[in-house]
């Protein structure tokens, strides 16, 4: 795998796909130790950064829901 972008700068549909690609790597083996350590950190990473963009997107979803509620 090349050079990535940081982590925390990728948005939910970049970080998913890099996701992807890792858990393919690493399912299909062949790497040394260390390569193997560094994608799976990575992967560890790329899963949070989803789950920070996901929730990120609830509590958007909620507040307008809130305040269309409000509205009413």
């Amino acid at each position: 795998m090349s050079e990535r972008p940081p982590v925390a700068g990728l948005g939910y549909e970049q970080a998913r796909d890099e996701l992807v690609e890792v858990v393919r790597a690493l399912e299909t083996g062949g790497l040394g130790l260390d390569e193997t350590v560094a994608l799976w950190e990575r992967g560890e990473a790329l899963a949070k950064r989803c789950e920070e963009c996901l929730a990120g997107a609830r509590e958007r979803v909620e507040k307008a829901l809130a305040d269309a509620e409000a509205e009413d």
